[in-house]
């Protein structure tokens, strides 16, 4: 499937985790130890577009490397101030405020303080506009033999997909390895529609403690898994997309541009 000439419009409520779940194509994915795909000593550097993109791509990742020591950097590229776009309860200088904080809360779950955050604030809802600053200011960040982890390139938000292509940019310049993992993605395609490159991934098994921790740093993420009263607005981040993402493993393409 060409999936740069499909609409990735994010619509509806997608399929269900349990539909994911009987896709013969993501049972065949091959699993990979957390050794191989983070070699230990290696400096993982995770690069946000928005604050809980962290823990939806790779919550049980952070988790395990830091049980194995390695302390994580985590890249917020933007603070998330234009989720409640004309909401009266949130305003875009609450936002900024609310989701820099629940971004915090939710790392301590995982044992990561907020020495290991490094904020880019770059606009919400503005990153591929930004695209060139961003890369240059990746190129400064990225280390040769970083581990990079960002959103797909195809994940269907802009802001994530300009993201991940700035990403492979500093990572190929800097000679480090780049890791993107689906959020939106698992919503706009679907089972057997051959739309994820799911020959280039892998899964990295997350053990129950460590999906438990994952659970309750997404729970942090109380502006975007409630809805906003003052507008009528439903969440941002529904309970239906948190649960595709808390499968007892985590996607990773590995390969993929």
């Amino acid at each position: 499937m060409d999936v740069m000439n499909r609409s990735r419009h994010i619509s509806g409520t997608g399929p269900g985790v349990d539909d994911w779940r009987r896709d013969a194509a993501l049972a065949a994915v091959p699993a990979i130890r957390l050794d191989t795909l983070v070699p230990p000593g290696a400096r993982v550097v995770v690069v946000a577009p928005h604050p809980d993109d962290e823990i939806l791509t790779c919550g049980g990742l952070l988790d395990l490397v830091m049980a194995r020591g390695d302390a994580p950097l985590i890249v917020a590229v933007t603070d998330g101030e234009a989720s409640h776009p004309g909401s009266p309860a949130w305003p875009p200088e609450r936002l900024r405020h609310e989701r820099a904080r629940e971004t915090l809360a939710a790392l301590t779950c995982l044992g990561i303080d907020a020495s290991r955050v490094q904020r880019l604030a770059i606009p919400d809802g503005g990153v591929t506009a930004a695209e060139h600053d961003l890369k240059r200011m990746l190129r400064a960040i990225v280390r040769p033999g970083d581990i990079v982890v960002t959103t797909w390139c195809y994940d269907g938000h802009p802001d994530h997909e300009a993201t991940a292509r700035a990403c492979a940019a500093a990572a190929r310049t800097q000679g480090a390895r780049l890791l993107q993992a689906p959020v939106w993605g698992w919503h706009w395609s679907a089972p057997g529609d051959g739309a994820m490159p799911l020959t280039h991934a892998h899964k990295l098994e997350i053990p129950a403690a460590a999906l438990a921790r994952k659970r309750a740093a997404l729970g942090c993420f109380i502006s975007q898994i409630e809805g906003d009263a003052s507008s009528g607005a439903p969440p941002i981040l529904p309970r239906f997309a948190m649960e595709r993402v808390l499968h007892p493993f985590e996607l990773y393409f590995t390969d993929h541009d």
